[in-house]
């Protein structure tokens, strides 16, 4: 649905996306994520028209967005980080003016502007102006007019911020159940957002992507492998050299070993080895992949110990922003 190839803009000496390829399908929810400056807003200018790439092709459904940017506009919803708000209009008449704007139907306004304000709960302060609206509501009224139109394309540059936490877990809600049935494209440098509402994410770092996927692709990739915990109780009185071994699985690094009070802890890295002869290690089957993970867990029953925990360590979104940007 939206595919951007080798995309290059500049303002003036100022190189804001440098080569930024990636495509997005129909009914993902994808975040861009980026500390300030790292170009995700002049990726979103320029997927609504608003500028035109230097230089590679930015397309939606297919078509190149300098070539048809109104038929595109057609398909898009906007909403600007500062949301473009005629204070002296009421919520409806603001709505209205948007529709007309929209060039929507006069016989099918009233259905579309009743649809967005029940939608993005505008019903309590439809007739408020909007001078008066708090800054959630405010949020709001540019969501509604965003999909006033139904489009099937909604771009939204930091949707909450400057909210307080209820009116941000209102909007996620609002973004959550507008990704049930459209594309969603949303800019943030909030970890959170991305976690609670994203398919995937896309991290930018000086215009251009450091990584893309969800967090735990991202983690895999940085890492080369999952990382896991098990906990295992030995019987009284055990050998436990047998700890060393679990070194000598393939697969597995990083070993770190705790004697807890009645367990003792392993923690490691491990990785997913494709063809790893039959007989090499502990759990391995010729002709599959070799899950470090079972070799670890076959490693323990052999032994006769007791699993107690066996189970993944993520690393946080956060953690990979500040790697993947500092």
């Amino acid at each position: 649905m939206i595919e951007l190839t080798e995309v290059h803009k500049s303002y003036g000496s100022l190189k804001a996306v440098a080569g930024v390829s990636f495509s997005i399908k129909a009914g993902e929810i994808v975040g861009l994520l980026g500390p300030n400056g790292a170009g995700k807003t002049t990726i979103l200018k320029i997927l609504t028209g608003f500028h035109y790439p230097d230089s590679g092709s930015a397309r939606v459904d297919g078509l190149e967005i300098s070539e048809a940017p109104l038929l595109i506009k057609r398909t898009l919803g906007y909403l600007p980080e500062s949301a473009p708000l005629y204070d002296d209009f009421t919520v409806r008449e603001y709505l209205h003016f948007v529709a007309r704007a929209r060039r929507i139907a006069p016989g099918d306004r009233q259905r579309r502007c009743a649809a967005a304000i029940e939608a993005c709960g505008l019903s309590s302060v439809v007739q408020r102006p909007i001078a008066t609206l708090s800054k959630g509501y405010r949020q709001r009224t540019g969501l509604a007019q965003a999909m006033l139109h139904d489009p099937d394309i909604l771009i939204l540059d930091e949707p909450t911020s400057g909210l307080d936490p209820n009116q941000i877990l209102e909007i996620r809600r609002l973004i959550r159940s507008l990704g049930e049935s459209k594309t969603v494209v949303l800019s943030t440098h909030i970890m959170q957002e991305v976690e609670a509402l994203c398919d995937r994410v896309l991290i930018l770092n000086k215009g251009r992507i450091a990584a893309t996927g969800t967090a735990a692709q991202i983690a895999a990739e940085l890492s080369g492998g999952a990382r896991y915990a098990i906990s295992v109780i030995a019987a009284p009185g055990s050998d436990e050299s047998v700890f060393a071994d679990v070194e000598h699985l393939a697969g597995v690094r990083d070993v770190r070993i705790s004697r807890l009070e009645r367990a003792v802890r392993i923690s490691a890295e491990l990785s997913l080895l494709p063809g790893v002869p039959a007989g090499a290690e502990a759990g391995t089957r010729e002709g599959i992949d070799y899950d470090a993970g079972a070799a670890l867990f076959d490693w323990a029953v052999a032994h006769g110990l007791r699993i107690s925990e066996l189970q993944p360590l993520r690393r946080s979104l956060e953690e990979l922003f500040v790697e993947l940007t500092r």
